[in-house]
């Protein structure tokens, strides 16, 4: 079924704690996921490739080609597309929600973007070690050397160095469902997830 691939769309709330039925605790984050409406399917006849498009919320305001799109559909702000095998199960205007995809125990992959952290030193961004604090010593969070002299005569590409830290694409695979709850459309996985509260986020089976 190509329907097993699809991904939603949903908000991180927060993180909690809950109880399982054999009375251990689990830290667990909290998604919130309405409904999403598939706005768009994508064949390889004519795309290339096979694709379902989602989306969820309510915009203020859509530009003229999104409101071409979604002319007879809900007026979603946050549209996502999920590769799937095969899109002759679905159709434009269909809706998935939690209970439609995900149960308890199943493993799913979450991607979000991660908090960003600004411009960040090599010790914080690379988790380099400090220098000596002592013996006359001013070397305490320098990078340290950066590559030979003469040869090769420039500094090599992909180097650890000090930089923009956090606030990139992040994907976790293999997140635990530990529950759902299909009354307030709420998804309870296991352990963290990256993002602030609040943030986008995307939920598909592994």
């Amino acid at each position: 079924m190509g329907s097993s691939n699809v991904g939603l769309i949903g908000r991180k709330v927060g993180m909690t704690q809950v109880f399982q039925d054999d009375g251990t605790m689990v830290a667990v984050s909290v998604v919130a996921i309405e409904p999403n409406t598939v706005t768009r399917l994508r064949t390889t006849e004519r795309d290339g490739y096979t694709a379902v498009q989602v989306g969820t919320e309510v915009s203020k305001k859509l530009s003229k080609p999104e409101m071409g799109q979604l002319k007879d559909l809900p007026k979603v702000a946050k549209i996502r597309e999920f590769r799937v095998d095969s899109v002759d199960d679905m159709s434009v205007g269909q809706t998935f929600s939690i209970g439609d995809l995900f149960v308890a125990g199943d493993l799913v992959d979450v991607t979000g973007v991660s908090k960003g952290k600004g411009f960040a030193g090599v010790i914080k961004r690379h988790n380099f070690h400090r220098g000596p604090k002592t013996h006359g010593s001013d070397h305490h969070r320098a990078p340290g050397s950066i590559g030979p002299g003469t040869t090769p005569g420039r500094v090599y590409r992909g180097l650890k160095m000090s930089g923009h830290m956090g606030d990139e694409r992040v994907t976790i695979k293999k997140v635990r469902v530990v529950r759902t709850d299909t009354d307030r459309n709420l998804l309870l996985v296991k352990g963290s997830l990256p993002g602030a509260r609040g943030g986008l986020i995307l939920v598909k089976k592994a």
